[in-house]
């Protein structure tokens, strides 16, 4: 796999979930994708699923999103760290980060998803 594919899906799924567009993030992955977000909570698996944790993600927020700091690629997989920053919808200000790693398909689709991040700091701001 060219890293360009990799990069490609990388770019889409950060731009879908700045622009908060659920149908255009959750196409980035496969149909039988797995998303561990964050890593330890019960993972997340299929469409359906993920358009159901984005909408939750994003509930409490006017504008949110996820800004890629440092993206490594090896293979077909990529090693993200991102900055988080949003406004909730009482007008706070929210700010948090992570790492994010991706092993995308042959079809350029997302398969998996390991994000490492502490939710509980993003709530305690809002």
């Amino acid at each position: 796999m060219s890293p360009e594919v990799v990069a490609r899906t990388v770019k889409a799924y950060f731009a879908a979930l700045r622009a908060m567009d659920q149908q255009a993030w959750v196409n980035t992955f496969a149909e039988d994708a797995v998303s561990n977000d964050p890593v330890g909570a019960l993972p997340i698996k299929g469409h359906q699923k993920l358009g159901e944790f984005f909408q939750t993600i994003t509930a409490a927020f006017k504008e949110v999103g996820l800004t890629e700091n440092d993206v490594f690629i090896a293979g077909n997989s990529a090693a993200v760290k991102w900055t988080g920053k949003g406004t909730s919808k009482q007008g706070r200000a929210v700010h948090f980060e992570g790492i994010d790693v991706f092993t995308i398909n042959e079809a350029g689709k997302i398969e998996t998803l390991h994000a490492y991040w502490n939710p509980a700091e993003m709530v305690a701001q809002l």
